[in-house]
């Protein structure tokens, strides 16, 4: 059956975070008996070299997270560092089984968490959504648009602890403000991007905010923020590539569950929560 053309737009904004293949031609990678992630063959070669405890064959092995500092070995490899700790588990869920810097998480294909936050204020004409404009020199897709507050889970918060403390550091949003905030659902990818394979769960809020209420850029992080009409919002997802990647998923939620969009058949429902 052919595609309805506008649904197919949103379509391809959530298709376009699902592009990797997994394994793929990537070695799976396990710390002790977990599986931890994938990498690259040329980079398990690599990996290999800096350690006695890191063996290869048809899977890349660290004899277990206690056996070296699994920062110091990505460094060694070369991997990014942000000097900012995640941590590394079998599924998002699952017991942390070392801490790993932000930066090499798509060298080594390990789960990243994450959090946004849909913040809108209630009108006679419909919901308003804020929009923050990425900062240019951030060091991924600066300049995009994206939600009101998004941030890494880092080691040892929760995805809620870690809203809390965004919303404060990104937009002035005050904790007794923030904790409002209702969790809305979750999503996953798996996507090939310049700096290595994403594997990504968002947690995904909203949180009515009060008229009063303006968001203030404190930690350089976001250039500007803008009060939206939603309908506005729903277009710019429709036709452009304004919004960072992952907030499209986000803001897709965000327009089935109010009524925004319709979804015969629940395409884009089943899309979202594949």
């Amino acid at each position: 059956m052919a595609r309805d053309p506008e649904l197919a737009k949103f379509l391809s904004k959530i298709e376009a975070c699902r592009t990797a293949i997994l394994p793929g031609a990537r070695h799976k990678f396990y710390l002790g008996n977990a599986h931890a992630g994938y990498v690259r063959p040329e980079f398990a070669e690599i990996l290999r070299a800096t350690s006695s405890d890191i063996t290869l064959t048809d899977r890349l092995t660290l004899a277990s997270p206690a056996a070296g500092d699994l920062n110091a070995i990505a460094a060694a490899a070369g991997a990014k560092i942000r000097h900012e700790d995640f941590d590394v588990r079998e599924t998002w869920h699952g017991p942390v089984l070392a801490v790993l810097d932000r930066g090499a998480l798509p060298s080594f294909g390990v789960i990243g968490v994450g959090v946004h936050l849909n913040g809108y204020v209630s009108r006679p004409d419909g919901p308003h959504l804020w929009v923050a404009k990425r900062a240019a020199n951030k060091k991924l897709d600066p300049g995009k648009l994206d939600n009101l507050v998004a941030g890494g889970v880092p080691a040892g918060f929760s995805p809620f602890e870690t809203l809390i403390k965004e919303a404060s550091e990104e937009a002035a949003l005050p904790p007794a403000l923030a904790a409002r905030a209702q969790q809305v659902g979750r999503f996953s990818y798996n996507m090939e991007r310049p700096e290595g394979l994403r594997r990504d769960v968002i947690f995904a809020y909203d949180l009515e905010l009060p008229e009063y209420f303006c968001p203030t850029p404190t930690d350089g992080e976001v250039e500007t923020f803008e009060l939206w009409p939603a309908a506005q919002v729903l277009e710019c997802v429709r036709e452009d590539q304004k919004f960072k990647f992952n907030v499209n998923l986000v803001l897709i939620d965000f327009f089935l569950r109010h009524g925004l969009l319709a979804d015969p058949g629940g395409i884009l429902r089943a899309a979202l929560d594949s």
